[in-house]
C-alpha cells in the first residue's frame, strides 16, 4: 500500500494542461487560448499561501510540432503566474519538455527528468511529494520518482480512469486518490485527506 502524501517537504507538483487550464486535443497554442479550469488558480494560491512551494511539470510537444513558439509558451506561463500572483500565491518553478513523442528524451513524462529537475532545483526529496495529474503518464512519472500520484477528473482524467479500469490495474486504482478537480484535491491535501 502506498504511503500518503508527504507535505513535510512543503512542495507540490502540478501537471498543467487538464489540471490547471482547459486542455484541447488540438493543443493550447497561445496566451488567449490558455483558460484556467474554474477554481484552479484559487487552489494554487491557497496552497502557496499555506506555505507550499508550487512547481509545474508539463509536456509541451506543441513546440516540437511547430504549433506554437517559445514566445507563445512563455506568454501562457506568464499569464498563469500573473493570475496566481493576483490571488496572493506564487508558482516557484515551471519545468517543461519541449520534445515530441519520438524524440527519445528523458524529460517527456512518463520520463522522470522533469520531476528530478524540480527536486534538484527546489532541494526537496520527491518521496511522497504530491503530484497532481490527469494522465497515465503523470501517474507513471510520479510513481517512478517516489512522488505521491493524485488524479483529477478534469482534462484527460475521465479517460485515464476508464483506461485504468479497462486494464483492471487494481494496484493503480486501489490506492490512487481521485478528485473532481484541482480545487477539491487542494482542499483534501490541506485537510490531510490526501
Amino acid at each position: 500500500m502506498m504511503q500518503g502524501p508527504d507535505l513535510t517537504g512543503r512542495a507540490i507538483i502540478l501537471d498543467r494542461d487538464g489540471v490547471i487550464n482547459q486542455d484541447s486535443d488540438r493543443y493550447i497554442r497561445s496566451r488567449t487560448e490558455w483558460t484556467p479550469i474554474p477554481g484552479s488558480i484559487e487552489a494554487i494560491a491557497r496552497l502557496s499561501r499555506a506555505g507550499l512551494r508550487i512547481a509545474v511539470a508539463t509536456n509541451q510537444s506543441g513546440l516540437a510540432r511547430g504549433y506554437f513558439s517559445w514566445s507563445d509558451l512563455n506568454g501562457m506561463h506568464q499569464r498563469m503566474r500573473d493570475l496566481v500572483s493576483a490571488q496572493g500565491g506564487r508558482i516557484e518553478m515551471i519545468a517543461f519538455c519541449p520534445h515530441g513523442p519520438a524524440d527519445g528524451c528523458r524529460c517527456r513524462k512518463p520520463g522522470t527528468a522533469l520531476l528530478e529537475e524540480i527536486g534538484d532545483r527546489l532541494s526537496v526529496d520527491l518521496s511522497g511529494i504530491p503530484f497532481v495529474g490527469d494522465s497515465i503518464s503523470d501517474l507513471e512519472a510520479a510513481r517512478a520518482t517516489g512522488a505521491y500520484p493524485i488524479l483529477v477528473r478534469t482534462g484527460k482524467g475521465e479517460r485515464t480512469l476508464a483506461k485504468l479500469r479497462a486494464l483492471e490495474d487494481s494496484r493503480s486504482l486501489s490506492d490512487l486518490p481521485v478528485y473532481r478537480d484541482l480545487a477539491s484535491a487542494a482542499d483534501a491535501l490541506m485537510h490531510n485527506e490526501g
